[in-house]
């Protein structure tokens, strides 16, 4: 199926891909045409004959010239790109990943240091993403993604979710006042001009090369940023959550448990995603999900980090496609990497003594929010998905049901599945 603009902008595109191959220079490649036609069907409908180009592009990575950084987001964009012609297509590569700045449990000391900071810039920028989306298409300026476009009222209720998440992270990496009193679309219209001033060249580019929807409907756009603001605090979690554990083994309780208290508040901070994303219209949801097979959130490598980092997962949900989806932390489990449990566990010398007061407390906080989080996931899936199968080989929402009773923490009673996990209301979504 070819539903570009008859062949003309598939020709220039072509073209344009041809002649940067004559002089592989990172600067000169057409991004802007090669996204054009990625947009204009989705990625399932993109022509074979630019797959195939694109495909002799990414073959000439050797031949790349340009600084290290540009030419490595090429590659990727590329990756990401041919992700279903290539047949490796997976939630990673759906939600491009690997072209967005996150902070991770692989980078240097230095880094994992700056994981909040990382993490706050990198949410309002993509909530001001969001924002300018939203307000193009209500303004007629937007023409991506143009089908079953959502009314005003949704857009302003999406909108104004968006803020409640990007409140607190701008009050954290900014020192301009947010209008508190403004109309919604009048925060998020100052949202996008105040982030768009402080974009560098290279997160502008990673922003709008991250977005590659499989097909054309608006809704698309939101749950692609939404999932990637997800994994963006989950990767950041578990940075934070291995300092905990290496705070533990220390003997530094004060400092462990400031870093538990810092997951629950990012992850609290980030629940108002759950109403945005119920703004979705189902009907959308379920037919660009279509087109979504073999991508599914049980290969979220971030969010298993953090559920591993916690304790160690039991036996049959570690040989389960909960964990051979994502097989590096898999391994990392099987190679004994100690978690916040285990150095408990060896603190404590198995004596049934608890932690102190404060740990205690920056314990079953982060055990509730998990708890929270996974029902409200729960609730969110059934009413998109019902009781349908999951993308990725999942079993959809029979399968997080299950989850959302596993303890964070095995030995934690206030993490039992009688807690207090109540979802969203449906009028607060």
């Amino acid at each position: 199926m070819n539903v570009l603009s008859g062949d003309t902008l598939e020709d220039r595109v072509l073209d344009s891909v041809r002649d940067w191959l004559s002089d592989p220079l990172e600067s000169r490649f057409p991004y802007d045409g090669v996204l054009a036609a990625f947009h204009a069907g989705g990625k399932e409908f993109v022509a074979k004959d630019l797959l195939a180009l694109l495909h002799e592009a990414r073959a000439a990575f050797g031949r790349f010239a340009g600084s290290p950084a540009r030419t490595a987001l090429l590659r990727d964009f590329l990756d990401v790109a041919l992700d279903k012609h290539d047949g490796v297509y997976d939630y990673p590569s759906y939600t491009g990943l690997r072209l967005l700045p996150m902070p991770s449990v692989d980078e240097p000391d230095l880094l994992a240091d700056i994981a909040v900071p990382r993490r706050d810039r990198l949410t309002v920028q993509l909530l001001a993403d969001v924002a300018r989306f939203e307000l193009g298409a209500l303004d007629g300026t937007e023409t991506r993604l143009p089908l079953v476009r959502p009314t005003p009222r949704e857009v302003e209720k999406r909108l104004r979710h968006a803020m409640r998440v990007a409140a607190p992270a701008l009050d954290r990496v900014m020192t301009v006042r947010r209008p508190s009193d403004a109309r919604v679309l009048d925060q998020a219209r100052w949202l996008v001009a105040t982030i768009d001033v402080r974009l560098d060249a290279y997160e502008r580019d990673a922003l709008r090369l991250s977005m590659l929807p499989v097909y054309t409907m608006h809704d698309e756009y939101v749950f692609i940023r939404t999932l990637q603001l997800f994994e963006t605090t989950f990767a950041t979690l578990a940075v934070l959550l291995e300092r905990v554990v290496r705070d533990l083994g220390e003997g530094d309780d004060a400092s462990a448990a400031a870093g538990l208290r810092s997951c629950a508040t990012l992850l609290s901070e980030a629940a108002p995603l759950f109403s945005m994303l119920a703004t979705m219209q189902v009907e959308a949801f379920r037919t660009f999900r279509d087109f979504t097979s073999g991508a599914s959130a049980i290969q979220s490598r971030s969010y298993k980090l953090v559920e591993s980092l916690c304790r160690r997962p039991d036996a049959d949900r570690l040989d389960s496609a909960a964990y051979t989806s994502v097989p590096d932390v898999r391994r990392r489990v099987l190679d004994g990497v100690l978690t916040i449990e285990d150095v408990l566990d060896l603190r404590l010398g198995g004596d049934g003594a608890g932690p102190e007061r404060e740990l205690s407390t920056a314990l079953d906080e982060l055990a509730t929010t998990v708890q929270r989080w996974r029902q409200t996931h729960y609730s969110i899936a059934v009413r998109n998905l019902g009781q349908r199968t999951g993308t990725g080989y999942t079993e959809g929402t029979p399968y997080l049901d299950v989850v959302r009773s596993i303890p964070v923490f095995r030995s934690r009673a206030a993490d039992a599945t009688g807690c207090p996990v109540a979802a969203h209301r449906e009028e607060e979504a």
